[in-house]
């Protein structure tokens, strides 16, 4: 972070010569007063306008310096501003305490969002379908794209700023626990171990749950390319308990269906098509319902939703509308590594 701090007292000068060293960085400069406080940014655009203005050199940054500059405050839902701020093409963010120092920085191309949530990971099946290949090594650790499943999961939660994750491991645990032991994507995962299996929620009970806010709960053997950040903000604008990620399911039926009443025959459809959204495995679940669930019996995900529906609370569901593959099977896993295989020559 110091790298891309100056002092208002530093000269343009040597604003030059640290703008030039952030090769390859945010080329942007957070300027601050003797006392830590910010007071503005610094670009090399910003250099050169002041220049033909008649700055010298040896001008303070202060002379320099953009003084209308955007921040959050740090402890804030801030994920609309940043939203806002990507949109502007700022690409690096500012973190402010109420005093107004730098407690950090957010580099959008990093860090996309702050999402002031928590996440858990389930990844404490046995993965049968996908034997032998997960006799010796649990389904998340399978390699997808020169990478296990779970850590392109763990990668895209930590780009979206979210840093208290929990994996939940049953099922040859202690090899998810050893990959773990050493950060991923800057992350310190937790292993929470079910003492038995639990369903595919049941496990979130183990896991320290906050009193407020909201988690996202997801199975660890998913590639997706979900937007959780626009998920996230979905869940808040429609005040939900629970909001399921769903993914397009369509169903062609190869015969000519009919209507009737009785005996009788209203109509005839030609092979139609039907359309529903199937559940995708993703969830924000308020912190309120997760802390309710009961630590000593099986619970699966659609209890949880049943039971909150039939309770009155608000359950709302999210599309995706770009990659989604489980991984539950061979054809599964393959296609996986033949999507990751294209995307890599790609980018090459």
């Amino acid at each position: 972070m110091k790298r891309h701090i100056i002092q208002q007292s530093a000269s343009v000068t040597d604003a030059l010569g640290k703008i030039n060293s952030l090769s390859g960085e945010a080329m942007t400069l957070l300027v601050t007063d003797s006392e830590g406080r910010m007071t503005g940014t610094l670009t090399d655009g910003d250099i050169r306008r002041s220049i033909l203005r008649g700055t010298p050199l040896t001008a303070p940054v202060a002379d320099a310096m953009r003084r209308d500059f955007r921040f959050i405050t740090e402890g804030s839902d801030a994920v609309a501003t940043i939203r806002e701020l990507r949109s502007l093409n700022i690409r690096l963010i500012p973190v402010l305490d109420n005093e107004g120092r730098i407690t950090r920085m957010i580099d959008t191309q990093v860090t996309s969002s702050l999402l002031p949530v928590s996440a858990i990971l389930m990844a404490g099946g046995k993965g049968e379908r996908l034997r032998p290949l997960t006799i010796d090594t649990p389904k998340p650790l399978l390699p997808v794209g020169g990478r296990p499943i779970i850590d392109h999961n763990v990668t895209a939660l930590a780009m979206a700023g979210v840093t208290d994750i929990s994996v939940t491991v049953n099922y040859l645990a202690e090899k998810i626990e050893s990959h773990f032991s050493t950060p991923v994507a800057g992350v310190s995962v937790k292993c929470v171990r079910e003492p038995s299996p639990l369903g595919t929620i049941g496990s979130a009970a183990l896991c320290e749950i906050p009193e407020e806010g909201n988690t996202i709960v997801m199975n660890s053997d998913l590639l997706t390319t979900v937007s959780f950040e626009e998920m996230y903000l979905r869940h808040l604008s429609e005040k939900a308990d629970i909001t399921i990620a769903a993914i397009p399911y369509n169903i062609s039926v190869p015969y000519a269906i009919l209507t009737t009443d009785g005996a009788e025959v209203r109509s005839l459809e030609e092979k139609p098509s039907y359309s529903y959204y199937a559940n995708a495995g993703i969830y924000i679940i308020s912190n309120r319902l997760l802390r309710e669930l009961p630590a000593d019996e099986r619970t699966d995900a659609t209890d949880l939703i049943e039971s909150t529906i039939d309770k009155g609370g608000k359950v709302t569901f999210f599309p995706i509308s770009g990659t989604w593959i489980d991984i539950g099977s061979p054809a599964d896993y393959a296609h996986a590594c033949r999507l990751m295989e294209t995307i890599r020559q790609y980018n090459r």
